[in-house]
């Protein structure tokens, strides 16, 4: 699906304090400066939060020191995700790392440096910043939703026939904050609410 970036001409504005200017798939896209005010005013948490991680239309996430991957198995091996054990045993976690290297077509699971606590009325989009795509890594689409409190898994995937090697730290993901029409009603309350660091996926009823 393809979203459209739309300008609008009549004024808006974010709860009647902040101003905004475009429209994200209908719903509108906040600005730096509506970020820096919702940051301040303690509606959206970010922690540690720093001011240069705010950029034009978004902020800028950190990586964290862990990262865990797929545990190697013979080849007519079948995970059924709806299977605890299953789910527990395919993946090796690793904390405290100084450095993360993702093999060649291998897919990783990562995490924010930042936690993040999102108010009743913003959801996110996740992103990889470009660069790191340009270079052959792949982040694939990633809502987080209005009512969300926590650490963001990142669930990446080396395109690229070489190793890549990554440092908790660095500039890696972009969220785009995006106002709901209302407040949403239920808020998410979910598996992965309050995760900090990597979170593995859970079991599939």
């Amino acid at each position: 699906m393809v979203l459209h970036i739309k300008h609008i001409t009549a004024p808006c504005t974010y709860l009647n304090k902040f101003s905004c200017k475009t429209k994200y798939g209908g719903a509108m896209i906040l600005s730096d400066f509506d970020l820096s005010n919702a940051i301040k005013g303690r509606r959206l948490i970010v922690k540690p939060f720093h001011k240069e991680s705010i950029r034009e239309n978004g902020l800028d996430l950190r990586l964290d020191n862990e990262m865990a991957r797929h545990k190697e198995f013979d080849s007519d091996y079948i995970l059924d995700p709806t299977k605890e054990e299953h789910v527990k045993g395919s993946y090796s976690v690793q904390k405290k790392l100084k450095e993360i290297v993702i093999n060649g077509n291998e897919q990783v699971l990562l995490s924010t440096y930042e936690y993040l606590g999102m108010p009743d009325d913003l959801m996110g989009f996740v992103e990889l910043r470009s660069t790191w795509a340009r270079h052959g890594l792949s982040l694939p689409p990633t809502i987080i939703d209005a009512g969300f409190q926590g650490n963001i898994t990142l669930e990446v995937i080396n395109k690229a026939p070489y190793k890549i090697k990554l440092r908790p730290g660095q500039r890696f993901a972009h969220i785009i904050f995006a106002k709901t029409t209302s407040r949403v009603s239920n808020a998410y309350s979910g598996k992965y609410n309050g995760q900090r660091g990597v979170r593995l996926p859970k079991v599939i009823s």
